[in-house]
């Protein structure tokens, strides 16, 4: 493999990591599979490439090729991929469990919602209720005084007048002995 694979390589994976970030998982699984196909599949970083590849086709809704996938990876020379491999395929094969509708929140395509709301504001003029408002200044609040629990103060005044006892004790100590 020359250098010059690996660097492009490196950038389909960087690429690929990203939209994957970004949740475009299929274009995280194109960008993926490029930098696998530059790469050894029996090399570390070839490894790493193909677990991302595992994560991307499992988000992708492409559950069986993430499982094919792992499948092959258990098999890998370098342990901690094969490693990966083994705890991914065990999570991929394991039932998938029924939610209850208000456990889930539904998370809408951003992609058509921006459509959306660029249709309606062209369409729509600004209204009185659009433009946003000055915030009302706040008035202080009034606390009554008599109402406040000034018992737990007393503990103040005991711990100051114990550190002025302690201060002046030591200030006594320091000026008694030493020979004037």
């Amino acid at each position: 493999m020359s250098a010059e694979s690996l660097e492009i390589a490196k950038t389909f994976y960087q690429t690929g990591k990203i939209a994957f970030e970004n949740g475009r998982y299929r274009e995280a699984v194109e960008n993926l599979e490029k930098a696998s196909a530059l790469l050894a599949r029996n090399s570390r970083f070839g490894g790493e490439v193909e677990i991302c590849l595992v994560t991307a086709y499992e988000a992708a809704g492409r559950t069986d090729d993430a499982i094919a996938l792992c499948e092959r990876l258990k098999r890998h020379p370098y342990i901690e991929i094969s490693k990966q491999a083994r705890q991914m395929v065990y999570i991929l094969k394991a039932p998938k469990l029924k939610r209850p509708s208000e456990w889930m929140t539904e998370i809408p395509d951003l992609d058509t919602v921006q459509e959306n709301e660029l249709k309606i504001s062209i369409a729509a003029k600004p209204t009185k209720s659009s433009v946003p408002q000055k915030p009302k200044p706040t008035e202080p609040e009034f606390v009554d005084l008599s109402q406040v629990n000034t018992r737990d103060n007393r503990f103040i005044w005991v711990a100051l007048i114990a550190i002025g006892l302690t201060i002046s004790y030591l200030v006594w100590l320091n000026f008694s002995g030493t020979p004037g």
